[in-house]
Order: C-alpha cells, then sequence, then structure tokens
C-alpha cells in the first residue's frame, strides 16, 4: 500500500478511544501529572516515602526513556505510533538526537493538543519533528522510510496487531528497530477477557483490549520481524503505579485493581522489540 498522505481518508476512531482522548481529554486528568498519558516505569523512584508530582512526571519520561533505549533513534528517522500529546517525541527529539520524530495518532484532537503543547520546539526545528494523523494499521507514511518505530502504552487500543505489524514492517527501512510497550494478558491465563472486565472498566467499556502479548510477537515474526523479544516489565510499572493510584483512589475502587490483575496472574506490561531485516 502507497503511504502517500494525501492518498488517506481520515481513520475511523473505536467510540471508547474517541471520548477518552477527545472530549474528556485523558491528559488532563490528575493521575497523568505533566501530560505523559502512560502509568510509567519507577525503577529510579523511592517507593518507600511519599511520591511527588516530580516523581510521577520522572516515572512517565522514565518509560519513554526505557523503549527508546531499545530502538537507538540516534542519526536516523524515527516515528511514535500513538503519539498523544507528543511529549515523547519532544523528549526523543531533545535526548537521543535522531535525525527527525513523526508522531502518529488516531485522533484529531490529540494532534491538534499536541501540535499546541510542542509550538515553540516545532517552530524552531520545523524539519524535525512533525505530527501526522493516522491510525495504527494503516499508517500515512512512505515505504522504507524510518530507522525506528516506536510506542508507548497504545498498543492495547489498536483493533489489529496483525495489521499493525504489516504496516510496522512496511514503512521501516531494512535493519529498523521496532519497540513497543504496553499492558497485555499473559498467556496461559483462563478466561481472561472475562476477568480483566469484571475488575478493571477501562476493560468492561472497550477502550482496552484484552489480548496475550503473544498475539504481537505472533503477529511480528509472522510479517518477517527477526529478533522478536518479549520482556516483562511489569515489576517496574505495578508497584508504583498503584503506589501513586493511592493518593487519588480509595482501595477497592477500579484503578487499583491494574495491581491485582498484575498480582493475579491475568494481566502484564511488557516491551516488545525487533528488528526488520536487512
Amino acid at each position: 500500500m502507497s503511504g502517500n498522505p494525501a492518498e488517506r481518508s481520515a481513520p475511523a476512531v473505536r467510540p471508547a478511544v474517541w471520548e477518552t482522548y477527545g472530549p474528556a481529554d485523558l491528559s488532563a486528568v490528575p493521575v497523568f501529572s505533566g501530560g505523559f498519558i502512560n502509568f510509567g516505569y519507577w525503577q529510579a523512584v523511592d517507593l518507600d516515602g511519599p511520591l511527588s508530582e516530580a516523581d510521577r512526571i520522572r516515572s512517565e519520561r522514565d518509560l519513554y526513556r526505557h523503549v527508546l533505549d531499545a530502538v537507538a533513534p540516534s542519526g536516523g528517522r524515527a516515528v511514535e505510533v500513538g503519539c498523544g500529546l507528543g511529549l515523547g517525541c519532544a523528549l526523543a527529539l531533545e535526548e537521543y538526537g535522531p535525525a527527525s520524530v513523526t508522531g502518529v495518532d488516531v485522533h484529531p484532537q490529540q494532534l491538534q493538543r499536541a501540535r499546541e503543547a510542542n509550538s515553540p520546539l516545532l517552530a524552531a526545528r520545523p524539519d524535525r519533528l512533525r505530527f501526522v494523523l493516522g491510525a495504527a494499521e494503516e499508517l500515512p507514511l512512505d515505504d522504507a522510510s524510518y530507522d525506528c518505530l516506536y510506542s508507548v502504552e497504545a498498543a492495547q487500543h489498536f483493533p489489529d496487531l496483525a495489521a499493525f505489524a504489516r504496516e510496522a514492517a512496511r514503512v521501516l527501512r531494512p535493519g529498523g528497530r521496532l519497540a513497543v510497550t504496553s499492558f497485555f494478558t499473559v498467556d496461559g491465563a483462563a478466561a481472561p477477557a472475562e476477568r480483566l472486565a469484571g475488575l478493571l472498566d477501562s476493560f468492561a467499556s472497550g477502550l482496552d483490549i484484552a489480548r496475550p502479548v503473544t498475539g504481537l510477537a505472533d503477529a511480528l515474526t509472522e510479517t518477517g520481524f527477526a529478533e522478536v523479544r518479549v520482556d516483562s516489565i511489569g515489576p517496574q510499572v505495578w508497584p508504583g503505579w498503584d503506589r501513586w493510584l493511592a493518593r487519588l483512589w480509595e482501595p477497592g475502587t477500579w484503578p487499583r485493581n491494574f495491581l491485582a490483575a498484575w498480582e493475579q496472574g491475568v494481566l502484564d506490561y511488557y516491551l516488545v522489540t525487533a528488528t526488520r531485516p536487512a
């Protein structure tokens, strides 16, 4: 399929995704301090003491750093799928030295917010940062045009992981690297979709989709990616995320059940990496 953006129509957006990232503006919810929309990577944060907003923002930025370390974008062209407010794109540009970063998001309101949030950087480096509207399953990008592709806590919303894998293979150059981090069901867990819908409103509403991490890994392998690797980073995510939630949510409320789902072996947080063969 051609990657010419002019030939693409606006992507369809599932209702729960449209509401959450549009009118509801999840990025403005206090639990996502700083505008990043992720659960955080808490390895460098002291969880035994009181948590500050600075700790929370560090966890969100550190999750991006953990992913970007895996694709090493220095000097190459990078694309983030599901970029949200684009703060991760800005972090990549400022800390990792890619030639350029393209942020892709399925929601037009998110892209508008991304352009507003990053307006100084866009004005200063128009040749190195841009944001485009597109779905993970039909990226509005040219073939073999990127050296690395990454996605941070967005894949739980992708309707078709196989289509995403095919598009990632299409837009990456030979030798290009891919890194995806998000939460997936644990392989072998009994009735994970039903159990997660009973524990977590985000699964019950259809915002998050319950699928095993091997669904993504297998899709990448079948598409021709090599060196496909799956690593659990749950110990660096779930305890810190729950400690942060405890500031705003009482025990027994549904957001606190993310930790319970992990402890019950139903849900985990993973980093999936792969290489487009040369």
